[in-house]
């Protein structure tokens, strides 16, 4: 399912600017589980403690990573921005190990080392290439965005409790509520367009955001960010 996005990404672009299909993904997503946790009748979390994670992890899992990515990915392949999420992994297990319950062995550092020494073959020389013309600011770009949700799936599991649904669908609003500004800003208000870049920007809010955010947390909270 979020493999998927990066595709699909792809084909809103043609149709609509990088911070319009990520603000409308993530719109969509916040519009669909809040209907999920009102028709389940979840109840909302209390506490500033919990409003604050949420605040935090709500820019660093939606909004900054969903323009990232929106924004590199109108220079670099598609498969490109599937790749950097190759790095997520590595990203996690030492955050997860200094700062949640999750803890490193000899095993899992070995693994860690061979998977940046993976990570950086795939990536390539290129990405550190900043020559005029390079693609190297929007590889990073991409490789942000993936150190940006590493960050929010550690966050993620040290959250005090809340449900899963609820804090889903709350982290999608706040990442509506800092994208909208910044598109109507820099792109204006957006209009339907015609063709698979419209279809696209909706299968993108449904599935690999609104179903995957929630699968995604549901994940963490119970298995861990690791």
């Amino acid at each position: 399912i979020w493999g998927g996005t990066f595709m699909v990404v792809a084909i809103a672009l043609e149709g609509y600017g990088p911070l319009t299909v990520a603000c409308a993904r993530t719109t969509l997503g916040a519009v669909t589980l809040l209907a999920l946790v009102r028709f389940m009748g979840r109840p909302m979390p209390r506490g500033r403690a919990v409003w604050g994670y949420l605040a935090v992890i709500g820019v660093l899992n939606t909004a900054l990573p969903f323009a990232l990515l929106s924004w590199g990915q109108q220079y670099v392949p598609s498969a490109f921005a599937g790749i950097s999420m190759a790095v997520l992994p590595l990203f996690v297990l030492p955050m997860a190990h200094l700062f949640s319950d999750e803890k490193m062995s000899a095993r899992k550092t070995v693994g860690v080392i061979l998977g940046f020494i993976g990570a950086a073959v795939l990536i390539g020389p290129t990405a550190f290439d900043f020559s005029q013309g390079s693609l190297a600011l929007p590889q990073l770009a991409c490789i942000a965005a993936s150190m940006s949700y590493a960050v929010s799936s550690v966050l993620t599991r040290v959250c005090p409790p809340i449900d899963s649904i609820v804090m889903a669908a709350l982290t999608l609003v706040v990442g509506s509520i800092c994208l909208i500004p910044a598109m109507l800003v820099f792109e204006g208000v957006p209009t339907w367009v015609d063709g698979r870049a419209g279809y696209a920007i909706v299968f993108l809010g449904l599935i690999p955001t609104a179903f995957a955010a929630l699968l995604r947390v549901q994940t963490i909270r119970t298995a861990g960010s690791v």
